[in-house]
């Protein structure tokens, strides 16, 4: 398998791409919200780490730097810790300039005629009820100061194929990509721009946990369906991306799904 340096925190051309920013992220604690999270703080944004898994959390911010970011719990499914988490941002640091709904489970892997329900509302209500929260309230807040803002919502390739993911996962995501589509032209009014970002595997804490493999050997699972060789996707590229939609030099782009795969959902289909 070939290797690769992500190179999350590099900043090689010195330009700081969200200076004076200020962003949430959800599910920052850990894996694809993690990088993202250090990334945007490299640029010069100041970040909001919102998660449930408060000891990581307050680990992340104190290792970003506590002058740069902060930790705050936040469970995605209930609408006022969201709404909690908007004004705690605002309040403290002034203004939101990005918010990034990055807060995901598995959900249940059995098929649907084996699906227990109480586990798929749970996959609905952290994906599609969590982004629905984060949009409403980020939006609201960004309304009320004027914010240009730019709002990111983390999909999956398993929105575009029906093969890519378990089935309560892959209908959590294709609602992620409505939401985001459906609040294109309301948030557009106030200058606000929203996209989505879908990432093909990586060996996230998530998907280690679910294998029960190391992270080296989920790699290795993941590289071997991949169609772009010669390079393993890890949660800094995933960032990367999610910078360039935070940042100004994606000022004109609102609706869209870009996707991280390597051009496997292009090459392999259904």
């Amino acid at each position: 398998m070939a290797s690769s340096d992500s190179n999350s925190n590099s900043n090689s051309n010195s330009m700081l791409r969200l200076e004076g920013k200020v962003a949430i992220i959800t599910g920052a604690a850990s894996g694809i919200g993690e990088a993202t999270a250090r990334l945007f703080a490299a640029h010069g944004a100041t970040v909001v780490i919102a998660d449930v898994q408060d000891q990581l959390g307050e680990a992340v911010a104190a290792s970003i730097g506590l002058h740069k970011s902060s930790y705050k719990h936040c469970d995605v499914t209930d609408e006022k810790q969201v709404e909690e988490t908007v004004d705690y941002t605002v309040g403290k640091y002034g203004r939101l300039d990005i918010m990034h709904g990055n807060a995901g489970i598995l959900g249940p892997i059995e098929g649907v005629m084996d699906m227990d329900l109480t586990q798929l509302d749970r996959t609905l209500a952290v994906h599609v009820r969590g982004t629905a929260a984060s949009i409403k309230h980020a939006a609201r807040a960004m309304r009320a100061s004027g914010t240009r803002g730019s709002i990111i919502c983390t999909a999956s390739v398993a929105a575009r194929q029906g093969n890519l993911g378990p089935a309560a996962y892959t209908t959590a995501k294709h609602a992620v990509i409505g939401l985001m589509r459906s609040a294109v032209s309301d948030l557009g009014a106030h200058g606000i721009r929203i996209n989505c970002i879908s990432p093909y595997g990586v060996a996230t804490p998530l998907a280690c946990s679910f294998s029960g493999k190391a992270p080296e050997e989920v790699e290795d699972d993941f590289y071997e369906t991949a169609v772009l060789k010669g390079v393993v996707l890890k949660g800094g590229h995933v960032a990367q991306a999610a910078l360039f939609l935070a940042s100004d030099a994606s000022e004109y782009i609102s609706g869209h799904d870009l996707v991280i795969d390597g051009g496997v959902t292009v090459v392999l289909r259904e």
